[in-house]
């Protein structure tokens, strides 16, 4: 291992759709950390997991947290007015 490599974290992925939990080592540090059985995890939570992303679950899930889906089809639906 090189010298300069980054420090690896025991890390709890929290998928903020579906709340399941993916513990893992990582480079991540979060604020925010999570004591299970004991041991301390610190936390991150992504949008999309494989836990809900569509490629994994073979469903189409619209995940949007900014308006975005409403803003695109605003756009579709000015679009097939011309």
């Amino acid at each position: 291992m090189k010298k300069d490599h980054p420090q690896k974290y025991d890390v709890v992925y929290i998928d903020s759709s579906s709340e399941k939990k993916f513990f893992t080592l990582s480079t991540v540090k979060s604020d925010e950390t999570m004591e299970i059985d004991g041991k301390t995890y610190f936390v991150f939570r992504p949008e999309v997991t494989s836990d809900t992303h569509p490629v994994y679950t073979g469903k189409r899930r619209i995940i949007d947290s900014e308006g975005r889906a409403e803003r695109f089809n605003s756009i579709q639906a000015n679009a097939n007015k011309k």
